[in-house]
Parts: structure tokens; C-alpha cells; sequence
């Protein structure tokens, strides 16, 4: 395969549909775990000297993220080199953890890889990459047998076989699962096997503020990134030899999301500023069923950070969807009714919203047996009597909400990216596994497959990198916000706040499940116009271009995130998947190829398009 990266053009293309070759696989080469760590111990060593405090840290490998990407690769990965695990709040808060449904793998015999292909392929609206799609069936299987022998308990059948539940898209019964918290259950048995693992060190509440790059011959490299210790409230230098991002989604663009707090485009951001490939961030997941507060009987005390998730398995297992006139409207759109892929369904309630001026819809599934239902959905049956309502009796009151990015980083078969000694696995990443459309509980299964295959080729890159002990501080510093004066450091947040919001609402209203070029562009001005007058007034304030502080790095991430998807959306003039446009609202065969957005040299004028620290040049 030729390397795409030596072909690129330096300058800001969003190329409408380029298709681009794969990224050369590293060659694999095995080298003794004895003589890995030798090699460490001595760059360890001589990098002392160069450390000042406890500010810098060095590692072979680090990961950005702990949802179940980053843990099952860091504990591959810690056989052969120590690992950091970066995490921007509590090891357990990842959209892994909120993952409701299951993981799909062929694992019965009347399944088949084909037949699990043809569903991905179909639901994706055919932009899939069919090699991708092969090995993530193929491999899947194995993957969560490896899960299984880790500790991770999963739901049986009265035959003592695995309980295989089918979803939306699926044309057979293969979903993994642990009742309706599958997500909790698999984080649970990874972070008990990094806890025991002395390899592993895990740094919580450390948010990643920006790679730490240089460039050689036209080529970048990734040497680690700088974090802020929300707690300590310092800035941490990490120090790698390879780098794993694994740091989830962007759901928080949106102003209701089933992703938690911590989803704020950070990974996706920070490689867009490093110059990493970015790819389809037009196609973003809306869950047709995130549970609606406002047709609860009893109202949440406050609002939620994150909409509470419906998972697509109620729908598989029966469910029914109704409008407020308890007339059932699924089979009007698609002849798979209910079983329809996410994006079917999710424009259909979208329309009959619309068309009624209703807040939400309702979900049946009360005419299953009581027993089955709090057996397979406790957790939903739970949160629901919390507020009133028996799901067992009543029907649910469901909205779709912002669930997850099909787009993100483009990466190569290995989990590779643009950037020499950077990986991605997980939402973060485009594979091309999804196309236009995830089919469900497939985010769980390519994150497990793609884990895996960054290990080689990471361990490979970690052995043959030549280490300069003292390039961490050849990088200049971000500045705490805490050299800002108290005043207008608080006004800086709560403008902030603002701005978020305003970010939220515009991109709800102009780039929502049903789009339009018009509505399009007004969002980019939009974005574009509410960017500058809050960068305006952090620097009238006193901020700076290194300070650095969790609520204004979040909103530069979303910024960069937002005007991402709003440009790929432009680019793509058909109607595919999870992108659906009045202006053209068929799909187009010759259109059928991914956006892509390539590197640039010459960043956009603004603070979050432009990396904290100037990229060096590598000696």
C-alpha cells in the first residue's frame, strides 16, 4: 500500500468526496520484552537530568482516554513498556460506561461473518470500507471471548449459552449484552485488570490540552501531549514514545446528548491541530431514544448533564413506537418498522415531531411479560419508576438526542494516523467501519478490534524511536488562567457558559438530523461570527494565547468540532445515512466516497484551529 501522507498538499482542502489510499502498515518485528525495557530504563535515565519537577513525566506509551479502546490496549501494551492512562475525570467516566445495548459478534451458528458484514454494509449506506468491515466481523468474535476470559459477565440463556439479543439493522440475534448496562459491566472488568497491572499508572482528572509535534522531512511526529491537573491545578507534561487517543466523542456540540460530560471533541480537535487526516464528520448519530423528561410524570430536580439513553435492544426486543394519538407510525416509513437503522428512525420521529408539534414520542413495551422486561432493562426500568412511571404498564417518552460520531480521525488498518507514533481507536477514530450510519452495538466491537491491532505496530514504532531525552522542554509551557485576576477570570467563565450554549443551539437548529445548504451556511457564519467575539473577549480580559483552563479548552475543542462537521456537511451534496439534505435528498452513486478534510500548514486565524505550542523541527 503507498503511503498516502507523502502526497498531501499543504493548504486547507476539504475535499468533497476524495477517496484515499490506505496507510502503509508497519512491518512487525520482534524484540525481546527484556530489551524493550532496557532501552526505557536508559532514556528514563538520562532524561533526569533535563526534569526540573514533577511537571514532566516519561513514558513508552500513553493513552488518552479510558473508555474500553484506550484499557484494552494499554493492557497489551504494558507487556512490553510502561503506560500512562490519561483520563479527564474518573477512570470510569467514558461513553463506554453509558453503552447500554451490547457488542455484535457472529457467535452463533446460524450467523455468519457475511451475513454480520452485509448488515454493517447496509446500515452504513454503503460508504463503508469492505476490508475494514471484513476484519472487524472477522476478528469480533475472538475479541469478546478475550473479554469474557478477562472477567467480563454477560447475560445466558436458560441453556446456559450466551443470550444473543438482536437491534435495529441486524439481521440476526448477536448482540452481546449484560442486561441494558453492558458498557458498566465491560469498564468494570478492564479497570479491575488495570489496577492490578504495575505497568499500568493512571492519571485521573488530567484533561489533554494539545500533541506535542515536530516535523521531519514532511513527516510529523507525535511525542506526547501537555494535560492539565484539574485537581493540582498544574500543567503535565507526558512524555511518549507512541501515543493512543481514545478519547471518545463530540456529543456535546449538541445541546442534548446521551454522551457524558466529558465528550467534548477533545481528541478530534487536538489531532485536527496537529495536522492529523480527519474524515465523514458530517455523519453524527443521533439515539432515536434518549429517554424525554418532559413527558415523565414526575420532572428530573434539575436538568442532566447527559439525556438519559433508551436502549436500541427495547426496540429489538418489541418495542413499539407510537405518537402522542397512540397511532403507530414506523411501518409509514420503512418497511422495517421499528427494526429500521437508527437514522430511519430517528428522521421519522424527527418528522412526526415536526408535523405535530409534539416534544417527544412514546416506546411500548409494556406488552411483554412483566418479568422479562425488568430482567432485560433494569437499569431503564429503574430510572423510569424513579420518575413516576412503570415501563411494565406505560409506554416510555423518548426524543433522539446527539449519540455518536461516525466521523473523527482517519485511521489506516492498524489503527494508524497521519502523525508517526499517533493511534486512535474508538469513537475518536474514522476507520471506516460505519460509513454513513454505526450500525448498532458495533462502537463496543470495532473499539475491541482496533485496540488490538494498534499493539504491533505501537510496540514496533516504540522500539525503533529515537528518544531525545531533553525535547520536553523545547516546547514552550501553557499558563494556568490562574495568573487572570479572580474578577475576570469569572467573567471569562461565565461568558463562556454562554457561548457554550449558544455553540449548542445553533448547531441544533442549523445542523441538526434534517439539514439544508442554506441552513448550513448560516451555521458557519454563525459559529463563525459567535468564535470571534468570545475569543475577543478573553483576550480583553487578559487571556492569553498559552493560557490554558478547562471550561475555555473545552469550549476551543468544541469550536474546532463544530465548524468540522458543518464543513464536511457542506462538501457532501447527496443525502447518505445520518446526513440527510432538503437541497439533495437522494443518494448519488457517484458521490459515494468519504469527506475528507487534509492537513494544513497554515492554520485558520483562530485560537482553536492553532496548536498551544509552536511544532518544532526534529534534529
Amino acid at each position: 500500500r503507498s503511503s498516502l501522507f507523502k502526497l498531501l498538499t499543504p493548504c486547507w482542502l476539504c475535499y468533497r468526496f476524495c477517496t484515499i489510499p490506505r496507510f502503509m502498515g508497519v512491518k512487525a518485528v520482534n524484540v525481546s520484552q527484556q530489551h524493550m525495557r532496557h532501552r526505557f530504563s536508559s532514556i528514563r535515565a538520562s532524561a533526569l537530568p533535563c526534569m526540573q519537577d514533577d511537571t514532566t513525566r516519561y513514558f513508552d506509551f500513553v493513552v488518552i482516554g479510558s473508555g474500553v479502546a484506550g484499557l484494552r490496549y494499554a493492557l497489551e501494551v504494558s507487556k512490553h513498556g510502561s503506560v500512562a492512562i490519561i483520563t479527564k475525570a474518573e477512570p470510569h467516566e467514558s461513553n463506554t460506561n453509558y453503552a447500554q445495548g451490547g457488542v455484535s459478534a457472529v457467535l452463533c451458528p446460524k450467523d455468519s461473518v457475511e451475513s454480520h458484514m452485509q448488515d454493517t454494509i447496509v446500515a452504513g449506506a454503503h460508504l463503508c470500507d469492505e476490508e475494514t468491515v471484513r476484519i472487524v466481523c472477522t476478528e469480533g468474535p475472538e475479541r469478546v471471548k478475550e473479554l469474557i476470559a478477562m472477567g467480563a459477565s454477560f447475560d445466558h440463556g436458560e441453556d446456559g449459552r450466551l443470550h444473543l439479543a438482536r437491534e435495529g439493522g441486524h439481521s440476526h440475534n448477536r448482540i452481546v449484552h449484560s442486561a441494558d448496562m453492558t458498557g458498566k459491566e465491560i469498564e468494570r472488568a478492564l479497570l479491575q485488570a488495570v489496577e492490578n497491572d504495575e505497568n499500568i499508572s493512571v492519571f485521573g482528572h488530567h484533561f489533554a490540552i494539545d500533541l506535542l509535534t515536530c516535523q521531519n522531512n514532511g513527516e510529523i511526529f507525535c511525542y506526547g501531549v501537555d494535560s492539565l491537573d484539574t485537581k493540582a491545578q498544574k500543567v503535565v507534561r507526558f512524555i511518549s514514545k507512541v501515543t493512543l487517543l481514545a478519547s471518545g466523542g463530540a456529543g456535546h456540540i449538541y445541546p442534548t446528548t446521551t454522551n457524558p460530560p466529558v465528550a467534548t471533541g477533545d481528541g478530534i480537535a487536538m489531532c485536527h491541530r496537529a495536522q492529523a487526516v480527519i474524515s465523514n464528520m458530517e455523519f453524527v448519530q443521533f439515539h432515536p431514544t434518549a429517554l424525554s423528561d418532559e413527558g415523565l410524570p414526575i420532572k428530573p430536580a434539575k436538568i442532566r448533564d447527559n439525556a438519559f439513553l433508551v436502549t436500541e435492544a427495547v426496540r429489538g426486543d418489541g418495542g413499539i413506537l407510537y405518537n402522542q394519538s397512540m397511532e403507530r407510525f414506523m411501518p409509514l416509513y420503512d418497511d422495517r418498522a421499528e427494526l429500521a437503522p437508527r437514522d430511519v428512525v430517528a428522521r421519522s420521529i424527527d418528522d412526526q415531531l415536526k408535523k405535530r408539534g409534539g416534544k417527544y414520542v412514546l416506546l411500548d413495551i409494556s406488552h411483554k411479560p412483566r418479568e422479562k422486561i425488568l430482567a432485560h432493562f433494569p437499569n431503564i426500568a429503574a430510572e423510569c419508576l424513579r420518575h413516576g412511571l412503570d415501563i411494565t404498564q406505560q409506554p416510555i417518552p423518548v426524543v433522539p438526542a446527539a449519540h455518536y460520531m461516525c466521523g473523527g480521525v482517519r485511521a489506516g488498518l492498524q489503527g494508524e494516523t497521519s502523525v508517526k507514533g499517533l493511534y486512535v481507536a474508538g469513537e475518536v477514530a474514522c476507520t471506516g467501519l460505519h460509513g454513513a450510519n454505526r450500525l448498532a452495538s458495533n462502537s463496543l466491537l470495532e473499539a475491541l478490534v482496533f485496540a488490538q491491532r494498534a499493539v504491533q505496530p505501537s510496540i514496533d514504532h516504540m522500539v525503533d524511536a529515537d528518544a531525545d531525552p531533553c525535547l520536553a522542554e523545547k516546547w514552550a509551557r501553557p499558563v494556568l488562567s490562574v495568573s487572570i485576576k479572580d474578577s475576570a477570570l469569572s467573567d471569562i467563565i461565565e461568558k463562556t457558559k454562554k457561548t457554550r450554549m449558544e455553540l449548542q443551539s445553533i448547531m441544533w437548529e442549523y445542523v441538526g438530523i434534517v439539514r439544508s445548504t442554506n441552513r448550513l451556511k448560516n451555521a458557519e457564519w454563525k459559529i463563525g461570527d459567535l468564535e470571534s467575539e468570545w475569543e475577543e473577549f478573553l483576550f480583553r480580559r487578559g487571556w492569553k494565547p498559552a493560557t490554558v483552563g478547562i471550561e475555555a479548552c473545552e469550549m476551543r475543542n468544541l469550536f474546532c468540532c463544530a465548524k468540522l462537521v458543518v464543513k464536511s456537511a457542506l462538501a457532501r451534496r447527496e443525502s447518505r445515512g445520518l446526513h440527510f439534505t432538503e437541497d439533495f435528498p437522494y443518494l448519488e452513486e457517484s458521490k459515494r466516497k468519504p469527506t475528507v478534510i487534509f492537513p494544513t500548514a497554515i492554520q485558520e486565524l483562530t485560537w482553536s484551529s492553532k496548536p498551544l505550542q509552536r511544532q518544532l523541527q526534529c534534529k
